[in-house]
């Protein structure tokens, strides 16, 4: 009898003994991604965890306008998870930190091809000195909205292909709309559009290595001043983003024929113009600065081509340093790095791939607006990859509304935007003297 009763006084240790096994066998895998992509991205990962029965994945939305604080919270911390989004822009304060891991070692598996799959501009942004960060996950860009009817009954039956087309264009539309009505929107509060006429000038924006501003330089000077001549001429409203009410409803109203915008928005002019207006809009890249327009040094420049250069943007996946599950996290951003899951996230979210291999499948090849950001996205570039581009870019707004509204002269606003951002780069001059940080 006490034999028996052992027996069955041990039987249940036997049985939570093999629970506990099985737990042990199960690696989770925490991965934080924003917005609506780590809602949408949680349909993937079925798929993904099929494959690889012994991995789960834990995936923690955060908002947009928390996620830079509560990443950097968690690296203080050392609490970051296995993988997670970073906005391109915010890859080179991640590796400044030493918090993300380089991935080469993994991408030298990868078979040759794979790599040039990618944008080569995008890919750009993700890789500093030498090596490669993070990887794409999706992109996008800046370039044309535009309204096809209107710019029609201007003249041009195609986009301008040029600066020069660009504002004839703009002129005939501000004198076809009368004196309430502009040729294109432009948020001032917004430093996209008069870096990207920078970068297709042949600046610089920084110099020495990153360490000082360039914007006293006659490239940017000139890019600026054009910039600064749309609102002068009447061309564009002086207006930022939370003083136009509804811009859906007055690019339908004809208040404003052109808009810079990325793809994010061929979702809500889909979902926001009236039914009438369908037929009446496209997208097309923007117009490139011919050659001869160009200082005698940079008539040679690479940058001219049909395509008018834009931003590298978009947002991609690293893997923290201190991660215990580097070889199970690797296998998810190997998934999530698919042509066929990026297909599938497209679908999902609208956020264009960043593999030029998922642009074959049809859901993309019969979206005539996603068709322009595919040419215009292999004319793109980063900008200076340093963790004080944030704060520079902010800068370069403040004081190209300076300008805008006349409160500063050109060169004013430049020499002193050059002696701010001087300022910021203070402690990264102090750190490359000091040997700490490689250029």
């Amino acid at each position: 009898m006490s034999r028996c009763l052992f027996l069955i006084l041990l039987l249940p240790l036997f049985w939570l003994s093999g629970c506990d096994t099985a737990a042990d066998r199960t690696t989770i895998i925490q991965f934080w991604a924003m917005g609506q992509e780590g809602e949408r991205v949680q349909a993937l990962l079925p798929e993904f965890e099929r494959r690889h029965p012994g991995l789960r994945v834990r995936v923690q939305s955060l908002p947009w306008s928390a996620a830079h604080e509560k990443l950097l919270t968690a690296y203080a911390g050392n609490a970051l998870p296995d993988l997670f989004q970073l906005g391109n822009t915010w890859i080179p304060e991640f590796v400044a930190l030493r918090a993300i891991a380089p991935l080469d070692e993994g991408l030298r598996t990868w078979p040759d091809p794979a790599l040039t799959d990618y944008f080569p501009g995008i890919l750009a942004a993700n890789r500093l000195n030498g090596q490669t960060y993070a990887l794409p996950w999706y992109v996008d860009t800046r370039l044309f909205f535009y309204r096809t009817d209107l710019l029609a009954a201007a003249g041009f039956t195609k986009p301008p292909a040029t600066w020069d087309e660009w504002l004839r264009a703009m002129q005939t539309l501000k004198n076809l709309g009368g004196g309430e009505r502009y040729a294109i929107l432009l948020p001032i509060n917004e430093w996209q559009l008069p870096v990207i006429l920078a970068l297709q000038y042949g600046a610089t924006l920084l110099r020495d290595r990153d360490q000082y501003g360039d914007f006293q330089n006659p490239r940017f000077r000139e890019a600026f001043v054009f910039y600064l001549g749309l609102f002068k001429q009447g061309l564009a409203p002086p207006v930022s983003n939370n003083q136009m009410a509804n811009l859906y409803q007055e690019f339908a109203n004809g208040a404003f024929a052109i808009y810079v915008s990325g793809p994010w928005n061929i979702g809500e002019f889909g979902r926001r113009l009236p039914a009438t207006m369908q037929g009446q809009w496209n997208t097309a890249p923007l117009p490139t600065l011919p050659a001869d327009a160009l200082a005698p040094a940079g008539k040679n420049s690479s940058l001219n081509t049909e395509v008018g250069l834009s931003l590298a943007g978009g947002a991609s996946l690293a893997i923290s340093r201190t991660s215990p599950h580097q070889e199970a996290v690797w296998k998810l951003l190997n998934f999530l790095a698919e042509p066929e899951q990026q297909v599938r996230f497209y679908q999902f979210t609208g956020d264009l791939p960043a593999r030029q291999s998922a642009w074959a499948d049809p859901a993309l090849t019969n979206n005539r607006y996603a068709q322009a950001f595919r040419e215009q996205l292999r004319r793109v570039q980063a900008t200076p990859p340093i963790p004080e581009w944030e704060r520079i870019a902010q800068r370069i707004a403040y004081y190209a509304e300076l300008a805008i509204r006349k409160q500063l002269s050109v060169d004013e606003a430049l020499a002193t935007l050059n002696q701010d951002v001087d300022r910021i780069l203070e402690k990264r001059r102090w750190l490359i003297g000091q040997g700490m940080i490689t250029p």
